[in-house]
């Protein structure tokens, strides 16, 4: 099995900065693309980063410039360095991953149980 641990949530004033991180652990051979979703009450699951790879990102709208993702494939982690944070960024983060566990395998897509963000002053 392969499990997502999320870590580094918490309280933020705004125009505060956070660093999530997330190790994936268990039978892995290799990682495609490493996410960052969220979700804030009431809202659906969005999609806030991506990273190949290969190090090519994508990032939502609402968090370009703000919002840095990187990766260690060594180490199988991938990070979400957060800064300016807004009230609107206040939702629980979820680590996503395309895993192949083994080299005959094909992608299998697993998540994180989720850590929570929140921004107020």
């Amino acid at each position: 099995q392969v499990q997502l641990v999320e870590s580094g949530g918490g309280l933020v004033q705004p125009g505060g900065s956070l660093r999530l991180s997330c190790a994936a652990s268990g039978s892995i051979f290799s990682i495609n693309n490493m996410n960052w979703y969220r979700q804030a009450p009431g809202k659906q699951r969005e999609l806030v980063a991506l990273i190949t790879r290969g190090g090519m990102t994508t990032y939502a709208d609402s968090v370009k410039g703000r919002f840095t993702i990187s990766r260690d494939n060594a180490k199988n982690t991938v990070f979400l360095e957060m800064n300016s944070l807004k009230p609107e960024d206040t939702a629980v983060y979820y680590c996503n991953a395309d895993v192949r566990r083994t080299m005959a395998t094909g992608l299998m897509n697993y998540w994180g149980q989720g850590i929570q963000v929140t921004v107020s002053s």
